[in-house]
């Protein structure tokens, strides 16, 4: 049973409504360690106040007809926003989670901060336009960005590989309440994808959930009897730099040599297939300058059949295995989600990922833990971010 404890008893009681959909008192007297005159008058509360709605009647039981609620979708409204290496997205939602309106933003080296901002800016107020929507019509912007954080201060401290080297110490938090006059809150984006990856599964009994990110590098997060775990500080990223080969190679100059990031990461496979090229391996690639062998044009390579690229594509998703199934025998989750650009690229990286973290799971297949690649995929960090905002929100 539910009791009295921060946060409040109406705002789990909001919390409560949100995830069940529609629900009537008697199933929500279930729930929470109240009579039925105070769940009432709390009821009727939220009515007035308009955070909830009477959408209908539920199935007599033999009586009347029970009364059903839910949450009004349209009570007020929050930005997500997600802050990246490649791209960055905002959305803006309703309260149920609906996306109204979602941009991408390209994040190259002109992306400094100041500019960020300026975009982030223009597009919340268009959408905002677009929806004949106010300021104070907005909770505030959850932010989910790429570590390490200072999470309690709001600021982006010291992010690897961006595209412009001017992402050091900044007080994102601070620049977009300034610009846009709503509360902002930061966490870092393997979290939020991981909260917004959960909600999607609207699953109570799933409790113990990995998420593992694989881009520019890899990032993890970890849920364990429904909360997120946190460390003594913010690196996400941390997880890249388990080593999986004594003495191995380091990813650019950067990090431990063996680590995980320097095997399975856009840069790592970048670098690998431009070595192999200058070493004269037959390419579809071949003869183009190496700035020319991106990410986009492996892809492409990939899909039209390239064997040097699909060989290496095969090697960085076995390292994925490798480390992942690391992760999976020291953490012992039930649910496995994996996502970003790497695994998302083509159904190779994702599924040998998988056969090689399986072989080395151990106790497998006694112990099955589920893999998915999620159900929000690109949208997950600025969802998550949105739920994260509302998880603040005291209703």
């Amino acid at each position: 049973m539910r009791t009295r404890s921060n946060p409040s008893i109406k705002k789990q009681l909001y919390n409560r409504i949100s995830y069940l959909g529609t629900v009537s008192k008697a199933d929500l007297l279930k729930d929470f360690s109240l009579t039925s005159s105070s769940m009432t008058r709390l009821l009727e509360e939220m009515l007035a106040q308009g955070t909830i709605l009477a959408s209908g009647l539920g199935n007599s039981t033999g009586g009347r007809k029970p009364i059903l609620f839910q949450t009004n979708p349209s009570y007020r409204y929050v930005f997500g926003l997600e802050i990246s290496r490649i791209y960055s997205t905002l959305g803006l939602y309703d309260m149920h989670l609906n996306a109204l309106s979602v941009v991408r933003l390209k994040m190259d080296k002109g992306m400094t901060p100041e500019r960020f901002v300026d975009h982030v800016t223009k597009e919340a107020k268009a959408f905002l336009l677009t929806h004949k929507l106010s300021v104070q019509d907005v909770l505030g912007i959850g932010i989910g960005a790429v570590g390490p954080l200072d999470q309690k201060n709001g600021v982006i401290l010291k992010p690897e590989f961006f595209p412009s080297n001017s992402w050091r110490n900044v007080p994102i938090c601070a620049m977009i309440e300034d610009t846009l006059q709503i509360p902002a809150k930061l966490d870092n984006g393997a979290n939020t994808a991981l909260i917004g990856e959960h909600w999607a599964l609207k699953d109570e009994s799933i409790q113990h959930v990995l998420y593992i990110h694989a881009g520019i590098n890899i990032r993890s997060a970890m849920i364990s009897e429904g909360q997120v775990l946190r460390g003594a500080v913010d690196t996400e990223g941390a997880v890249g730099q388990m080593i999986i080969q004594t003495n191995g190679l380091r990813l650019r100059n950067q990090g431990n040599y063996g680590a995980l990031e320097a095997y399975v990461s856009i840069l790592a496979l970048e670098d690998r297939i431009r070595t192999q090229l200058k070493m004269g391996r037959s390419s579809l690639l071949s003869g183009l300058p190496p700035e020319d062998i991106s990410f986009a044009a492996l892809i492409d390579a990939l899909s039209e059949g390239d064997p040097l690229v699909e060989e290496q594509f095969t090697e960085t998703a076995a390292y994925l295995g490798i480390g992942l199934a690391n992760l999976i025998n020291a953490l012992h989750p039930e649910y496995v989600i994996l996502g970003g650009a790497l695994v998302n690229a083509h159904p190779l990286v994702y599924n040998t990922a998988l056969e090689i973290a399986k072989k080395n799971t151990y106790h497998y297949p006694e112990y099955s833990p589920v893999f998915s690649q999620g159900m929000l995929k690109d949208e997950a960090v600025a969802t998550g971010a949105a739920i994260l905002l509302l998880h603040e929100w005291e209703g």
